[in-house]
């Protein structure tokens, strides 16, 4: 009798455990993670361009532009962050290569020429980042996350559109 009871709550905990896996182990798709991976880095890139900007920037439009790009890339950093320590991604601590490369030329630079060098790589970031917002949203299948990516897109336009009518003007 001790056994056959013994073989159903058995079977009971299997099943129970069998309905809570799959809430609990929500299967992350790789082109999500690519993506956040990717986000995380324009972040840091933008922010240690504009970092230098706020120092070096002649012009008080492309000044007031990066003290903006720090701010906003900080905050989309932390509305990705839940997503990042959700699946296990480890955030970024410097620029890339090409993003180290640019701040060393950057910071070579004074006066107009800076703020132009700045400027057009902002918009060339930008714009790149739009593309890559832009196909996330459409691609993901997590709702959450699309409603952070789509919001993330929000803000990468309004940046690329505020560098390009800076560009026009410098």
């Amino acid at each position: 009798m001790l056994g056959s009871f013994q073989k159903v709550a058995s079977i009971v905990v299997v099943a129970c455990a069998a309905a809570v896996i799959p809430v609990v182990a929500h299967a992350v798709d790789d082109d999500d993670q690519k993506f956040l991976a990717k986000a995380a880095q324009v972040d840091v890139n933008e922010i240690k361009l504009s970092e230098l900007a706020i120092e070096k920037a002649s012009n008080p439009a492309v000044k007031a532009f990066a003290k903006k790009m720090v701010t906003e890339h900080k905050m989309m950093t932390a509305s990705m962050k839940p997503f990042a320590d959700s699946w296990g991604l480890t955030p970024p601590t410097g620029a890339d290569d090409d993003h180290q490369q640019e701040w060393q030329k950057l910071n070579g630079l004074t006066g107009n020429d800076f703020d132009k060098e700045y400027i057009d790589q902002m918009v060339s970031d930008h714009a790149k980042a739009l593309d890559a917002f832009t196909s996330e949203a459409k691609d993901t299948k997590d709702v959450k996350f699309r409603a952070t990516v789509l919001k993330g897109k929000t803000k990468v336009a309004a940046h690329k559109n505020m560098a390009y009518d800076l560009k026009k003007k410098l």
